[in-house]
Order: C-alpha cells, then sequence, then structure tokens
C-alpha cells in the first residue's frame, strides 16, 4: 500500500513537472508567470526524487535510484545557478557537484554489471554516467573560477545560460520516464536515448541566443546610466 501511494505521488508530481516545464519554456524569462513556474518545476522535481528513493529500495532497483539522483542533481544546480547572484560556491554546491560525480561513476559500474548480465540497459547506464561525469567536472570547474576569482560576480549571461541548460536537461528526465513507461522501443534502450537526442539539440540553440545576447548593445533606456547600473540590469536578464 505504501509502494502503491509513492507512486501516485511520484507519477503526478511527474505530470506536474512537464506542465510547468513548458509554461517556463514558453514565458519571458525572470517574469512572474516563468519565475512561478519554475518553482512549481522545481518543488515537483524535489518530490519526485523524495519518491523515488524509497520506491527504488522497496523495489530494489538500483537503476531508479541512480536515475534518481541524476535528475534531481540537474534541477538543483539549475535552481542554484538562478538563485546565487552572487555567484560564490557554497559547501552545498561543492558537495552536490561531488555527488553527481560519484554517480556518474556508479553508473559506469551499474553498466558493466548490466552488459556482463547481457542486460541492454547497460548503454543506458554508461551514456548517462559520462554525462554526470562530465557535468561534475564542469560544474567543479566552473565553481573553482569563481572561488580564485573572490569578489567577482559572474556575468548574467553566464549564469542564466547554466541556469537554463540544466533546468531543459532536467526537463529532458522528465520526458524520458513519460516516454518509457509508454512508450515500447527495440531496443529498449532507445527510450532512454531518445529525449536526449531530440531535445539537446534546444539547449544547444537556447545557449547560443543568449550568447549572441551579449553582443548586442545597450537597450536605449540605459544609455547615460551608470556602469554599475547597467551591469545590474545585465544581472537581472
Amino acid at each position: 500500500m505504501v509502494f502503491n501511494l509513492l507512486l501516485v505521488i511520484h507519477i503526478t508530481s511527474g505530470s506536474v513537472a512537464l506542465l510547468m516545464a513548458v509554461i517556463a519554456l514558453v514565458t519571458a524569462k525572470g517574469r512572474r508567470h516563468h519565475v512561478l513556474a519554475g518553482r512549481i518545476y522545481a518543488s515537483a522535481m524535489t518530490v519526485i526524487f523524495l519518491t523515488a528513493v524509497p520506491l527504488a529500495v522497496l523495489g530494489s532497483n538500483v537503476f531508479l535510484l541512480l536515475i534518481a539522483v541524476f535528475s534531481f542533481y540537474l534541477v538543483f544546480a539549475g535552481w542554484r545557478f538562478a538563485r546565487n547572484r552572487r555567484g560564490s560556491p557554497q559547501r552545498l554546491d561543492w558537495s552536490a557537484a561531488a555527488t553527481m560525480g560519484v554517480t556518474g561513476l556508479a553508473m559506469w559500474g551499474y553498466g558493466i554489471t548490466l552488459a556482463g548480465d547481457s542486460n541492454e540497459h547497460w548503454v543506458t547506464m554508461l551514456l548517462l554516467g559520462a554525462i554526470a561525469v562530465a557535468l561534475s567536472l564542469n560544474d567543479t570547474r566552473y565553481y573553482f573560477r569563481l572561488t580564485i576569482t573572490s569578489g567577482q560576480r559572474p556575468s548574467g549571461t553566464k549564469r542564466i545560460s547554466r541556469h537554463l541548460t540544466n533546468m531543459l536537461a532536467g526537463t529532458i528526465s522528465t520526458v524520458t520516464a513519460v516516454f518509457v513507461v509508454n512508450v515500447d522501443t527495440d531496443p529498449a534502450w532507445l527510450a532512454w536515448i531518445l529525449p536526449t537526442v531530440a531535445i539537446t539539440p534546444l539547449i544547444i540553440w537556447w545557449n547560443v541566443r543568449i550568447r549572441r545576447k551579449t553582443g548586442r548593445p545597450l537597450p536605449r533606456h540605459t544609455h547615460g546610466k551608470s556602469p554599475t547600473h547597467a551591469s545590474t540590469l545585465s544581472e537581472r536578464s
């Protein structure tokens, strides 16, 4: 009974997260509806994680546990990039990045085990493990650069770029879960890969779009303002 209740909450939260992700994507960044949708999305993803862990333990499902940690990190780090405007990494940020790295290594180990058992999901574990390790190293390098340039804030563009990348990656995990449950593919691991293949170009396009904005001249209403005021506007973009 506990398992079924957790499963219902887990599935409901996934549906809410997917809906909020769509709303966040189509609304203006930084505006009220985007921020509200983002908060609900992050909360729903947190509930997904909190229900996935006991579901994985009760069902002895190592695969689900690793995926849960992987997905939650994406959203957590994305939320931190949006909230931490000063850019100074906290102990929580370092710990989260390290946890993601360990999770990636665990995925590789479990993938090797699955390959030995002729379970075709070894492909999924090795691929997601590589992504987890890459994200961990990338975020750790980012935090290290902020540490050695103490007192210098990251540009609003870089911070928002990382925020959107992680949130969209978290959306991939949500779409993947829905896809895997409702669509049968041959081989089975294809269902785990297709959402990543489909949405990753969107992440790349969005990052290019954001970076291009940095080369544009300041809007007319910022002309004549002090450099401090202009940089503040950039931080809020």
